[in-house]
């Protein structure tokens, strides 16, 4: 893409960066919404009614989970941008869905359908804008993508969650289908056309999955990342009921958790271009760091607040160097390796969610997830020393250095 002007590469940039933006919001919004949730669909805001809630949440990670890796497969000769473009018309219909089923049960099954194009779309979308930035800046293509995803964080999920507690949480959905819907003109106008892979084919993306490297990546990514979900999936409750803050303040608690999302990748994109597994090994120190600060102190309002930022910063900084790991282990088959990634960090958003729900029932408090995530964030950070352990033993093999 050589011939493109700089502006015509970063208008495209951007473009493929709303999309992440609009994941964001589809993905997160429900986090500070739970208990207007539900309190329509289950009729109360209890303990036990919001962490039943978070099955929206569960259920949109499996989605994840699901079409990630099969769209990879599928897709795998496809033109990426055309493959943009469908997965950006899936994201519509699942979006519109969510906003207007009418029964908990068909909102979940909408907001699983709704999730099926996000894995594949980070990963195209990645690669489209990897190609984009030029050789040598691999992840920090992936990191102009998902600093949608944060901007998301930072602004658009703290005004979906206002405007949900003032409108209906269906009113933020209905929103975020017309922002899914922006994206889609954007990409069609701006992004250039690239082609697939010459030699993709569903067996070459479907043969990385045969590599163990590829699984204890993914393992990783599951396990470590799940202790930032359990974090924020309960923030609202954590704001309200342990901080003593109004609903009012729970946009604002978001924000903290956005801006530490949009430094983190900026820091970690450019971070693992030039060492990706200090990246990772130091992006999980500062995590574990992170979330037992957060767990300490997050009962007072200074200490939720630096508490939301340093979890948000230390977890987006190792977002760019999981997806350029699990790249790095998956040689000829990048579409895979980037889909992947997103199952396996919505598997974290499951686990996450659904054990932060398990301890909030079991009666041990709001901040109890904290203490959760502390524990899956270590053994992320276990993980990553024994997958680069790994490739130290076959350090013959090229494809599998650390970069």
């Amino acid at each position: 893409m050589e011939h493109l002007t700089a502006r015509h590469r970063w208008t495209a940039l951007l473009a493929l960066a709303l999309g992440g933006v609009a994941i964001g919001l589809t993905e997160f919004a429900a986090m500070g919404l739970l208990p207007d949730i539900a309190q329509d669909l289950l009729g109360g805001d209890s303990p036990g009614q919001v962490a039943h809630a978070g099955w929206t949440i569960t259920a949109y990670a499996l989605g994840v989970v699901a079409g990630a890796p099969l769209i990879a497969a599928l897709t795998a000769r496809w033109r990426r941008k055309r493959l943009v473009l469908a997965l950006l018309v899936l994201f519509v219909a699942g979006t519109a869905a969510s906003a207007l089923a009418p029964t908990f049960g068909l909102v979940l099954v909408a907001r699983f359908v709704a999730a099926l194009p996000h894995g594949a779309y980070f990963g195209a979308a990645g690669l489209l804008a990897a190609s984009l930035m030029g050789p040598g800046k691999e992840a920090r293509g992936y990191a102009a993508v998902l600093s949608g995803l944060t901007i998301a964080n930072l602004v658009g999920v703290p005004a979906m969650t206002s405007l949900g507690q003032a409108a209906g949480w269906r009113s933020s959905y209905g929103v975020i289908t017309g922002v899914f819907l922006l994206t889609l003109l954007a990409v069609a106008v701006s992004v250039p056309e690239a082609p697939a892979v010459q030699a993709g084919s569903a067996r070459s993306e479907l043969r990385a999955l045969a590599r163990p490297q590829v699984w204890l990546v993914a393992a990783t990514v599951a396990v470590g990342f799940a202790g930032f979900f359990a974090v924020n999936s309960y923030i609202a409750p954590v704001t309200t009921e342990v901080t003593g803050l109004s609903t009012g303040t729970v946009p604002w608690v978001l924000v903290a958790f956005g801006l530490g999302m949009t430094v983190g990748n900026a820091v970690g994109g450019w971070f693992a271009d030039r060492d990706l597994r200090r990246a990772l090994l130091l992006g999980f120190t500062g995590v574990i760091g992170a979330i037992l600060f957060f767990a300490l102190f997050a009962g007072t309002t200074p200490g939720l607040f630096a508490g939301a930022f340093l979890v948000g910063a230390t977890s987006l900084f190792l977002g760019p160097a999981l997806q350029a790991r699990l790249i790095t282990v998956a040689p000829g088959a990048q579409l895979m390796g980037a889909a992947v990634n997103q199952s396996a960090m919505n598997v974290a958003n499951s686990i996450g969610a659904a054990l932060g729900g398990v301890v909030i029932a079991w009666g041990w408090g709001y901040l109890a997830p904290a203490w959760t995530g502390l524990a899956l964030s270590a053994a992320g950070l276990i993980l990553a020393a024994l997958s680069f352990a790994l490739d130290r033993s076959r350090s013959p093999q090229p494809a599998l250095a650390d970069g």
